[in-house]
């Protein structure tokens, strides 16, 4: 149950407008951004059109939300999503967000863009964080990159690929800085980005580490064949938060897909996940666990690694609720006949 003494409101919505009280104006904009203006919901109202069909006289006097990935045991199948500049949300940034998933049993993914040196980070959480990359044209770079991953103790790598060239967003590019013109960061010779990164690239760092290397940005069940075939050993489906394209689809809308043809590598999912109902809907569409974002970033600026490791608590429960609720005893359970569409037009 809630704290009665938390600074942290239960529902998202009020999470976020108190999160608005602790942030500047360019970091708040910087957070909620997507590629479209007013910034979408989208992912969110995808998930809520997926309505839940109970089993119920099951035994669910004990039920674990436990489960493995990559030979660790994570309390939940929560993960901390990659968010650049964490350090504008909090003074302590990744590295609180670091001492919260550690203190939780929780996964962290640090962003290449992390306000605080990333291996910095990994060293302060032991065993419990991965690295987030995106490909840099210098192949020397990429190398470095990939050794430091391994000696700061990184437990995979996380190669985003739905980012060649910057989006056109009209405002949100980096907090509390001047605007960035989008006609700069959009095209291939203009972007700071990497556009010539192709399933090659992909098979070329899983030779080059001995970490296991997800691919993140996936939204078609094609690509995510793709990419298996070419070595990856996770696949993350995932829209970037809606940043880069509009009109991109929601996860949730093509996760299904994607899991029914990426085995034997696990599937993850991002974008809207906001509370344990979704996390078990992600896990009956195939799913092996989630990344949430948005939400720790806001429980961050509200209350420090406090808060992130209460907003992991309450995910956590939530879950545990829901599996019960289903007649579920673990994520294992979770199949996709709990689930149905729906939608009230």
């Amino acid at each position: 149950m809630q704290n009665s003494k938390s600074a942290l409101p239960w529902d998202p919505l009020e999470l976020a407008e108190a999160a608005r009280r602790h942030l500047t104006a360019g970091t708040a904009t910087y957070i909620e951004t997507t590629a479209v203006f007013p910034p979408t919901n989208d992912n969110e109202v995808a998930w809520s059109q997926w309505r839940f069909v109970p089993h119920v006289a099951r035994d669910v006097s004990t039920v674990s939300t436990e489960i493995e990935l990559f030979g660790k045991r994570n309390c939940a199948p929560i993960l901390l999503a990659p968010c650049a500049f964490t350090g504008h949300a909090h003074t302590a940034g990744e590295l609180a967000v670091a001492r919260a998933a550690v203190e939780t049993g929780t996964t962290y993914v640090v962003s290449q863009t992390s306000s605080k040196r990333p291996s910095d980070v990994a060293r302060s959480a032991p065993g419990s964080c991965w690295l987030q990359i995106y490909v840099p044209a210098d192949e020397g770079e990429l190398l470095a990159a990939l050794a430091e991953a391994a000696d700061a103790g990184f437990g995979a790598v996380v190669v985003t690929v739905d980012a060649p060239v910057g989006s056109i967003r009209y405002q949100g590019y980096v907090p509390d800085r001047d605007f960035v013109d989008p006609m700069q960061r959009a095209r291939p010779n203009g972007s700071p980005l990497n556009p010539a990164v192709t399933w090659k690239t992909i098979e070329r760092i899983v030779e080059r580490t001995s970490l296991p290397v997800l691919v993140k940005g996936v939204l078609r069940a094609d690509d995510a064949r793709a990419a298996v075939l070419h070595g990856a050993a996770g696949v993350i489906v995932s829209n970037h938060g809606a940043r880069q394209l509009d009109g991109v689809v929601p996860t949730a809308a093509v996760l299904e897909k994607i899991a029914a043809v990426a085995d034997p590598v696990p599937v993850l999912v991002d974008g809207g996940i906001r509370t344990g109902r979704d996390v078990l809907r992600a896990l009956c569409l195939g799913a092996r666990a989630v990344l949430i974002g948005r939400p720790y970033l806001w429980a961050l600026a509200i209350s420090g690694a406090g808060g992130v490791q209460e907003l992991l608590l309450r995910f956590r429960v939530e879950l545990e609720n829901a599996l019960a609720l289903t007649g579920c005893a673990s994520p294992a359970d979770a199949a996709r006949d709990l689930l149905v569409r729906w939608s009230a037009e």
